[in-house]
């Protein structure tokens, strides 16, 4: 046993000498090579920035340039809309089917709900287009343009409340924090314009009251000059943007100048990308200073433009308004915009909801849609119109001849797309008799991310941005392109 110990004594002894003499050789042939500077204090970080580093070029040739992305916050019903399902009409108050409903999940607002009758839609449905699409009543505007919409009637999520559907549908993930739609766009590719942001976000007023998160238009990890920049209704679409009284744009310049030099001397000592992100924010406030009067002054639109965006058009905040603004961006080359409109959670009297939601949005939509074709950039613009979830099939609450609403649903939905290398005239998916089950050709909201990334050249499985020691991208960890739906 002594033998064995001095043994591993003497192993250990060797062992510690060779590590000392490498040590102590490392540090006198640094000296002897004149190398007495310390490792580069951000060495790590240099490979985090490689990792990182934007794509500025696509992975691939894109079938678009910029997305314009109209969201309709709360849930529109797609029985009402785009989905027609006449059995609905013939189980009018019948309980929906135990087989039906399956596993599919419901809101704490009908746990409490011991019968689930079934509700016609509030809507008659025709037959449109070259196709014979069927859509509703209320959608006129929008059926006078379905030749160039693919619509997409087979969407599911596994999100049934407001504030994590909306988040899971732009940043693909349903706590906030991650980095929407727009966001990794502007990251990834750039901009189009360097006198304007390239991702804007517009608010319509008038509605609904149901609240919305700026998460759903956040940075999340990425740079924050990338978040969406929102423009407001009223005088001023970007906040603090003027100068104050009496400040020449020359003494502004100045200030920046001054501001700026001491941005980078911070840099120069910590290498914070947030410092170079003020410094971005700085500079493109100023150039905005002249970009926005003009891109916000309506007055050299012809009437006859005014007309087809509807009579809300000069009226600051609406949907329709920021339909053409949204135009107006896009001949513009921005990146990304997106419009959200509150106002489709109709829990109760569906009926007058649905119509007060699509007067203000029909028309104004299929507008933006015939007037990028008109000017040719349809073709590299992608238009998307869509919510979170669709509704259910079986009324919330009694089903009354006065009136019922609709609850949450995940299990399907319906959006459609136009133009920047979709397929037009296409109606993909299917869903079971009630509307309430996808049965062909389902499309995740990974899917729908993917799909949207690879039209815009980028593949969603080699985009990727590592943060806190883990690998990011849009799509989390699942999503396929829906190859079918590009032309």
């Amino acid at each position: 046993m002594e033998e064995i110990k001095k043994i591993l004594f003497e192993h250990h002894r060797r062992d510690f000498l060779k590590g000392s003499m490498l040590g102590l050789g490392g540090i006198a042939l640094n000296s002897l090579l004149g190398c007495n500077s310390k490792p580069h204090p951000v060495s790590q970080k240099m490979i985090e920035e490689e990792i990182n580093k934007p794509l500025v070029n696509p992975h691939f040739l894109p079938k678009t340039k910029r997305v314009i992305y109209l969201f309709q916050s709360g849930g529109p019903s797609q029985m009402e809309l785009f989905d027609y399902k006449p059995h609905l009409y013939e189980m009018h108050g019948k309980e929906i089917p135990e087989s039906v409903i399956g596993k599919n999940r419901i809101s704490g607002m009908v746990t409490n709900q011991y019968s689930f009758p079934l509700a016609m839609p509030s809507a008659t449905f025709s037959q449109y287009g070259s196709a014979g699409t069927y859509l509703s009543e209320h959608i006129p505007h929008t059926a006078s343009i379905v030749d160039d919409l693919c619509i997409v009637r087979s969407m599911f999520t596994e999100q049934i409340n407001h504030e994590p559907a909306v988040i899971f549908t732009q940043t693909g993930n349903q706590l906030s924090g991650r980095p929407c739609i727009g966001s990794w766009l502007s990251y990834g590719l750039g901009s189009l314009n360097d006198n304007l942001p390239s991702f804007i976000v517009m608010l319509s007023k008038g509605g609904g009251d149901q609240p919305i998160s700026n998460a759903a238009w956040s940075s999340g990890f990425l740079p924050s000059h990338h978040q969406g920049v929102q423009f407001m209704s009223g005088k001023d679409p970007v906040a603090y943007l003027n100068s104050p009284a009496g400040v020449e744009r020359m003494d502004r310049r100045r200030a920046l100048d001054f501001i700026k030099g001491f941005n980078e001397l911070q840099n120069e000592t910590w290498h914070d990308p947030e410092i170079e992100s003020q410094i971005n924010q700085y500079e493109m406030a100023y150039r905005m200073q002249m970009a926005i009067p003009e891109i916000t002054d309506l007055s050299n639109e012809p009437q006859h433009i005014l007309d087809m965006y509807g009579p809300d058009v000069l009226v600051p905040g609406t949907f329709a308004h920021n339909c053409i603004l949204a135009r107006r961006l896009a001949e513009k080359d921005v990146r990304f915009v997106q419009l959200y409109h509150l106002g489709w959670d109709h829990h109760g009297a569906i009926a007058s909801g649905i119509r007060r939601a699509t007067k203000q949005t029909d028309q104004a939509s299929a507008a933006l849609v015939k007037d990028l074709k008109q000017r040719g950039l349809l073709d590299d613009t992608l238009v998307v119109w869509g919510g979170e979830f669709g509704r259910t099939s079986f009324s919330q609450g009694v089903l009354t001849p006065e009136g019922f609403g609709r609850d949450h649903h995940p299990g399907c939905y319906s959006i459609w797309m136009a133009g920047g290398g979709v397929k037009p005239g296409l109606v993909y998916g299917e869903t079971d008799d009630f509307a309430h089950n996808v049965v062909k050709d389902k499309v995740h909201v990974h899917d729908f991310q993917a799909t949207l990334l690879h039209l815009m050249g980028i593949d969603h499985e080699k985009f990727i941005y590592k943060s806190q020691g883990r690998r990011y991208r849009l799509t989390d960890v699942s999503g396929h392109v829906v190859h079918d739906l590009i032309a």
